[in-house]
């Protein structure tokens, strides 16, 4: 029997609404446990400290298939409520997932078992057991395209990009429940430094094929410098990072990078970070935040691992700081706007 399309993108992932549930009491419980439990409450409280330290700039790292899991609404909740004040992810969270459902497209709820083969024939993607309609995700690349077909030649770093994006989706957007939509009218920075892994690379080199001698380019470096000038700007800072990888090492290399342009700038304050990666190999993502210590990157007073996934210790640490309602009494930094006067003061 063949696999019907429409039948197999019929029920979408719906997003973990965390304003509808009480967390708080549930991860208080948690703190008298042990294990991940007992890690995850710890890690909790200090994300809720970190939101009572009006000092404090909140840089929210994602990586990982985040979005199209159902944790856009968490980040939004976040956006919403001063819980977050910069972010830094991978492109696949910001461009192929949010902008994409941005734009009016939805992931939808799939299988381990489908046949692949067969899902290649029908032209759908699998991201474990969510599934994407590959005609609409090439929408979104030529929607990407189309956005850099309308800016100035020059080279942009993906946050001054991301931001056209979010122009985009506030003139033509079709679901205006969006990641990038929200922080471009909240001014919250998005930061993307492997900008050319996701569908924006693809729409970048349709539009650099069709614009081969004047068009517009990402400067990786710009962004490294870019958010280094925001952590000198900022001083303290906490990270609040769901997995590893990229997103990771660029949110605490500026602490390092800040010493060296002659800054004299604390490690980063608060650290959490939620993964599921094993540190016996080495490799960055299981690499602990005690580690990073070492490199002087993050400071260990208030640090926390929690190895668990994502899509469950999430919603329990934001909605629990949600829930304790500390957001209430912060005001929004709008960090974009840092830049935008940055800007005219070099003009």
């Amino acid at each position: 029997m063949g696999i019907d399309k429409t039948e197999l993108l019929s029920t979408h992932v719906e997003h973990i609404d965390i304003k509808k549930s009480d967390f708080v009491t549930l991860v208080d419980q948690m703190q008298g446990t042990a294990f991940q439990a007992r890690n995850l409450a710890r890690a909790a409280k200090i994300y809720e400290t970190m939101l009572a330290d009006k000092q404090c700039g909140v840089i929210l790292c994602l990586a990982g298939s985040l979005v199209s899991a159902g944790l856009k609404q968490v980040v939004i909740d976040m956006i919403e409520n001063n819980m977050v004040d910069a972010i830094v992810s991978t492109g696949a969270n910001i461009v192929d997932q949010d902008f994409f459902e941005g734009l009016g497209f939805k992931h939808y709820q799939g299988s381990t078992h489908l046949d692949d083969m067969q899902l290649r024939e029908l032209g759908i993607d699998r991201i474990y057991d969510t599934l994407i309609d590959e005609d609409e995700l090439r929408i979104c690349d030529d929607t990407i395209c189309q956005i850099a077909n309308q800016l100035e030649p020059k080279p942009y770093s993906s946050r001054e990009f991301i931001v056209e994006m979010g122009k985009h989706l506030e003139k033509h957007g079709k679901n205006h429940n969006s990641i990038v939509l929200r922080a471009y009218q909240k001014n919250i920075p998005i930061f993307v430094p492997a900008f050319s892994d996701c569908s924006a690379g693809f729409g970048l080199v349709m539009h650099q094929v069709q614009n081969p001698n004047n068009h517009v380019s990402i400067d990786s470096v710009k962004d490294f410098r870019e958010l280094t000038e925001l952590k000198i700007h900022a001083k303290e800072t906490g990270l609040l990072m769901i997995g590893g990888g990229v997103p990771k090492n660029f949110a605490q290399d500026v602490v390092v990078a800040a010493e060296l342009l002659g800054h004299d700038v604390p490690m980063h304050k608060y650290a959490i970070q939620v993964t599921v990666a094993d540190e016996r190999d080495g490799a960055l993502s299981g690499s602990t935040l005690r580690e990073a210590c070492s490199w002087g990157k993050v400071s260990i007073v208030h640090e926390q691992m929690v190895y668990c996934e994502a899509t469950i210790a999430m919603p329990l640490i934001v909605g629990y700081a949600y829930g304790k309602k500390t957001w209430q009494n912060r005001q929004a930094h709008a960090y974009n706007q840092f830049f935008v006067t940055k800007q005219h003061e070099v003009a």
